[in-house]
């Protein structure tokens, strides 16, 4: 159970993927409320977040920053602090640009948007499809959100192409279920299988079901929201307690001087999961400071005891899509 002691370097704790790639363990999330995030300080953390040591950037096309990680990591270039090859970026494919002849526009598009040549991972950020469009969230007159007709493998095989033009090094899934990923998995003429699933992660949801499909396949699990997640009642569910507040976690960390949220990363990553923490400017230092002690056997065998089997993002509000993922046991 209880992995090796990982090196605190950035250069060592990665995970190798099936492709021949590796992910670093610990990443950063850029994801943060537009409308409450004052401009720029996406830019400053992803610059702060590499001083520090995290490689691994996670953002998307629809979080409306990408341009301001780009310039981040360019600066950071410049100044000769990393070069374009140590960093992993990890761009998503939103809902509305599933059809196969938006794919690879789209992944253009995110490229200009970074000033990058490629991305190192791109992934489907959901698997339901939306009305192709401009409006993220497209719906009709009455406020219901409008689906279109999702055609998955359409969709991979034209991402299996990005790969090959040198568009994005890995291509991968998110919020995936077991009968979702064997629909990849089992298309014909598959070329490359997923490299990765991204889905919610922590002590409290543990998944240990499709941990293990995955495990089966060759499937990296990065795990989003590995804190809990913001208390946002409009798409979170909140009946869970918040995570850092779990007093095992809390008494956990007195006895190695650490917090709540550096226990819940480092049992995530000595299980052999991939976490993208997400943007928080106050603890990105902190939350990086996990690759100087071990949990024991007993002590993650306590916090495996967590698990509630109940998720915090639930995304209820598109339980009525037909390829809607959490309706299935895993």
């Amino acid at each position: 159970m209880n992995s090796p002691m990982i090196s605190p370097s950035a250069e060592k704790h990665r995970i190798p993927l099936n492709d021949g790639n590796s992910i670093p363990l610990l990443g950063l999330g850029t994801y943060s409320k537009p409308q409450k995030t004052p401009k720029g300080t996406c830019k400053e953390s992803v610059k702060l977040a590499i001083d520090i040591g995290y490689r691994h950037i996670d953002g998307a096309f629809v979080y409306l920053n990408e341009d301001e990680v780009g310039e981040a990591i360019k600066e950071k270039i410049a100044e000769g602090k990393i070069k374009r090859e140590d960093i992993f970026y990890c761009g998503k494919l939103w809902s509305t640009c599933h059809p196969p002849e938006l794919v690879r526009p789209t992944l253009e598009k995110t490229l200009k948007t970074l000033q990058l040549d490629y991305v190192d991972l791109y992934i489907i950020e959901l698997p339901l499809a939306f009305q192709p469009g401009d409006r993220f969230y497209p719906m009709d007159e009455n406020g219901k959100y409008i689906y279109h007709k999702t055609d998955l493998c359409a969709t991979w095989e034209v991402r299996e192409k990005c790969k090959d033009a040198g568009l994005t090094k890995s291509i991968g899934v998110s919020n995936f279920n077991r009968r979702q990923l064997e629909m990849i998995l089992n298309k014909p003429g598959l070329k490359y299988k997923p490299v990765s699933n991204q889905v919610e992660c922590h002590p409290y949801f543990t998944q240990p079901k499709l941990l293990e499909f995955c495990k089966q396949h060759d499937i990296v699990i990065v795990g989003y929201s590995p804190l809990g997640t913001c208390r946002d009642e409009s798409w979170v569910n909140v009946s869970s307690p918040p995570l850092l507040e779990d007093s095992l976690l809390n008494s956990i960390g007195k006895k190695y001087q650490k917090t709540a949220a550096q226990i819940a990363l480092r049992f995530n990553i000595s299980e052999g999961w991939s976490s993208s923490q997400e943007l928080h400017p106050g603890r990105i230092k902190e939350n990086f400071q996990i690759f100087d002690f071990k949990l024991t056997d007993a002590e993650m065998k306590d916090i495996e005891l967590l698990n509630k089997n109940v998720r915090y993002v639930e995304l209820l509000i598109w339980s009525d899509h037909p390829e809607f993922p959490f309706l299935d046991e895993y």
